[in-house]
């Protein structure tokens, strides 16, 4: 049974000119929707990546599952429960400094997610900031004594202070250096085998998501576009978006390599093409690809919204 189910999340959001300016210029309300008819399942002690380019809805879908944002439509069920009746989920944000309040301590800044739910906090910033790579006596420092790497550290100690199952990691290494970010992976990684966490890992470096994650989800324009194992997503990609994504990735094996540029622009997400959301883009589109909307449909072991998979 998964422990993360996600069933046609949408999430619209009203970007509509002032009333006033609307009325003399004859034009009703725009949305702009961010997420579109999303379902997805995370397995218990899992990862599942959820990479795609800028404006792809990755971040508000992590904001979503941790309550953050409320869905227009569809559910969220995290352990067989509504989103909002729990409180075993958190968030490691992708800028570690700018999610901590300069003035806290770091004692104060773990211990907060405890302290709120009116927990017993003594003593627990020390232990945390053990468990993840630092010193106890770091607990009465402020946030700007600490490397950017140390800072993740912490946000990760924050995540772990009310025993969460779930945490959604939202590009938590983006920020960082190369060598530092490997070691707060390989960090993330030890925690989640000892701690039995499960992750949805957002990122849209697929190097990272192919070493952290168990399952991969491939958004474009808000819309999953293809899903499957992260071995059989990567060594076999169905869907042309994601063939463009690992085409266009940095490789550690052919670091000189003339690697295709991508062509074309997102579309609207205010004002949608008809069709696929790819298909403007797409270079096998064929006359269905920009009449008909592709459902996402069992191809092999993956699931692909493409009408030519």
């Amino acid at each position: 049974m998964s422990y993360v189910s996600v069933r046609n999340l949408t999430r619209r959001f009203d970007v509509s000119k002032p009333w006033l300016d609307r009325v003399i210029e004859r034009r009703g309300k725009a949305y702009l929707t961010a997420v579109d008819d999303v379902s997805f399942e995370i397995e218990p002690n899992t990862t599942y990546g959820l990479v795609g380019e800028s404006g792809s809805g990755k971040s508000t879908i992590g904001k979503l599952l941790v309550g953050l944002l409320r869905p227009s439509a569809g559910t969220i069920r995290i352990g067989g429960e509504d989103v909002a009746a729990r409180s075993d989920i958190q968030m490691i944000f992708q800028n570690p400094y700018a999610s901590m309040n300069p003035r806290w301590r770091i004692r104060d800044i773990i211990a907060e997610p405890v302290a709120v739910l009116g927990g017993e906090t003594r003593g627990l910033a020390e232990g945390l900031l053990e468990q993840v790579g630092l010193s106890a006596a770091d607990a009465s420092k402020f946030p700007h004594e600490f490397s950017g790497g140390q800072r993740q550290r912490i946000a990760i100690a924050r995540a772990l202070s009310s025993r969460p199952r779930l945490i959604v990691c939202d590009e938590p290494t983006s920020a960082l250096d190369v060598s530092v970010q490997a070691q707060v992976l390989n960090l993330m990684s030890d925690l989640k085998d000892e701690l039995g966490l499960t992750y949805l890992f957002i990122s849209h470096d697929l190097t990272v998501v192919r070493h952290m994650a168990d399952r991969v989800g491939v958004l474009y324009l808000g819309r999953l576009v293809e899903a499957a194992a992260t071995a059989d997503l990567f060594d076999a990609p169905r869907h042309p978006y994601t063939r463009m994504l690992i085409d266009v990735a940095p490789r550690i094996d052919a670091p000189g390599r003339d690697a295709p540029v991508p062509t074309g622009e997102i579309a609207s997400p205010i004002d949608r093409p008809p069709g696929c959301p790819y298909g403007p883009r797409c270079p096998l589109r064929e006359g269905i690809c920009m009449a008909e909307k592709p459902p996402l449909r069992p191809v092999g072991e993956a699931l692909v919204a493409c009408h030519l998979a």
